[in-house]
């Protein structure tokens, strides 16, 4: 599928800098997309942006928001004035493992702005102009976390699975539109971020950690093909099994004693953030 012609010339990917986001960008600058790049930090945004450029002979925009702010939809649709907008990934996420009471409300409500906020009010701004002009597409990272409850990661959980209720729901209602919507449900992704918490493997329902271009490629299959997609073989392997053979009660379990174990391995309140 030649996915410029079909969708446009220009993509959006919110958590662009690095690990899933980067490979984003490297997998649309490879198809001669133009990018605009968002994330927090401009650094790692320019060097990406550069290296880009170089390689694929086309335009980057990089923006710095913090996508947890109230305001962000609105910031980037004021830099971006009248420019049209063909594709949209948002992949940045917010969260924190530990408790849920030893975190405040304020830091709960953060994590819900960049998580579900901020992506519902830019997939209404750029859904609502790609559905008048007939075509574009819109990739929203979920999780296997939000598949089920998941202790000591709850309101990341909670959120992701906001995320892939969402992109469904426009699926069914955009798919005769032009307009491609998919979730995007990854595992366990060899990006910086998670490599910095030096995870260990938790027994069966822990399948191989993929690389974020195995990511990437496998949902650019999927996108309009399919409302969700879970990435890695053993992923939808274990998903199927704690999803549609394990009791409810076991598979909340499961989750909660592999955070459980990340806990016990100092990474009590490590923040994370992909973007």
């Amino acid at each position: 599928m030649d996915l410029k012609q079909k969708y446009g010339k220009t993509a959006v990917i919110a958590g662009g800098s690095e690990g899933i986001g980067a490979a984003f960008a490297t997998y649309l600058a490879n198809k001669g997309f133009d990018l605009v790049l968002i994330a927090r930090r401009y650094k790692p945004l320019q060097e990406l942006a550069e290296s880009l450029e170089n390689n694929y002979n086309v335009e980057i925009t990089c923006l710095t928001c913090d996508l947890t702010d109230r305001n962000a939809t609105r910031e980037i649709l004021e830099s971006l004035e009248s420019r049209e907008v063909n594709l949209l990934v948002y992949n940045a996420a917010s969260s924190i493992i530990g408790p849920f009471i030893d975190n405040t409300p304020e830091q709960h409500i953060l994590i819900a702005q960049s998580n579900m906020i901020t992506p519902l009010n830019m997939v209404h701004a750029f859904g609502e102009k790609m559905l008048a002009k007939g075509r574009g597409a819109i990739i929203l990272m979920a999780s296997l976390a939000g598949f089920q409850g998941s202790g000591f990661l709850s309101v990341y959980a909670a959120t992701k699975a906001f995320i892939r209720i969402l992109a469904e729901s426009l699926w069914y209602e955009w798919k005769n539109s032009g307009v491609d919507v998919i979730a995007c449900c990854a595992g366990a992704t060899a990006t910086t971020n998670f490599k910095n918490t030096e995870p260990e493997k938790s027994g069966f329902f822990a399948p191989r950690i993929l690389d974020p271009d195995e990511v990437v490629s496998e949902c650019f299959k999927k996108l309009g093909k399919k409302p969700s997609h879970i990435t890695g073989k053993g992923n939808r392997v274990a998903s199927f099994i704690m999803q549609n053979i394990l009791p409810r009660k076991i598979a909340v379990n499961t989750m909660g004693t592999i955070q459980k174990k990340c806990i016990a391995c100092k990474f009590l309140n490590l923040r994370i953030s992909s973007n």
